[in-house]
């Protein structure tokens, strides 16, 4: 089992997929085989989540992964957009329409469940939209299936969360309905164990890093510093409030061809970066791992 020390306590960490769609919706495969695709690959933790259905996981055999009830809906949001929100943590008749984008988050927060923006560059949701709801947790940052339009990554929506204010997680995702959607993407779940409730409880405090590939082994905010260990980087960069941040390491700095690569660092955290910060590294390939953005407040309470 894998584990990393997460801003100084040691967990398992579970390699989840937590976006899933099965002949429930319109996935082209049933359950019982997309449950044999993550178990073959390795996986810890699977959610499923088909369209304005839920599925009846516990009568499910897991092949020993921990199977999450999910829904994905599609209610209406801001400025007229369907709104697609990824819902963990729901019972396993959980309805599937709402009148709006609000009324849903509400309905899953009363049941103890946690919302995600889905693909929020391919649903054409902007920054100020998604500002406009409240209860969600966070957005999905990479989506495996998304990228068939050119629309996988919602980085730059990200940022400009984190500059208004907005700190909540960063997901990683297949969304899978073909086999070509399988294993892009995934979330990797610091937590004490793999119990549904362990693995929510950690969604709802951002104990989790998204991931293509590379692996954080160590963070640690302490005394204005913030730290990282992770697998071989080529580029490797802190962000922080609108244009603050620092790279460590890049293939072209600190000057073109003077090519290295990193599996740790340390930075001093400046005023400048106005209270928040979250890294992303890169490997060889070009995958990225992208933390949760952190916050002062936060850190303090780590």
């Amino acid at each position: 089992m894998a584990e990393m020390n997460f801003y100084g306590e040691t967990l398992p960490v579970f390699r989840a997929n937590l976006h899933t769609h099965t002949k429930i919706s319109d996935g082209a495969f049933p359950p019982d085989y997309v449950v044999g695709f993550y178990h073959a690959e390795g996986y810890d933790v699977l959610a499923f989540s088909d369209h304005r259905k839920t599925n009846p996981v516990s009568t499910y055999e897991s092949g020993g992964m921990t199977l999450l009830s999910g829904i994905e809906l599609h209610p209406t949001g801001p400025r007229g957009i369907p709104c697609h929100l990824l819902a963990l943590g729901v019972p396993e008749d959980f309805p599937g329409e709402y009148p709006d984008a609000q009324s849903a988050i509400n309905a899953v927060a009363a049941v103890g469940g946690v919302v995600f923006a889905a693909h929020p560059h391919w649903c054409g949701l902007t920054s100020a939209d998604i500002l406009e709801l409240h209860g969600l947790a966070g957005i999905e940052v990479y989506n495996t299936s998304c990228r068939y339009i050119g629309k996988a990554y919602s980085e730059q929506t990200a940022h400009e969360l984190l500059d208004a204010g907005f700190s909540g997680g960063l997901l990683a995702v297949d969304d899978i309905h073909h086999l070509h959607h399988l294993f892009g993407g995934w979330t990797m779940i610091a937590a004490p164990d793999k119990s549904p409730q362990a693995l929510l409880n950690a969604l709802k405090t951002k104990h989790y890093y998204a991931t293509q590939g590379p692996e954080f082994h160590r963070l640690s905010f302490h005394d204005g510093v913030f730290e990282a260990e992770f697998s071989e980087a080529v580029e490797v960069v802190l962000s922080g409030r609108e244009s603050s941040g620092a790279v460590v390491v890049a293939p072209d700095y600190p000057m073109p061809g003077d090519r290295r690569t990193a599996t740790k660092f340390s930075v001093k955290v400046t005023p400048r970066m106005k209270g928040a910060v979250h890294c992303r590294i890169t490997d060889a390939a070009g995958k990225h791992a992208w933390t949760a953005p952190l916050t002062w407040d936060e850190a303090a309470q780590a």
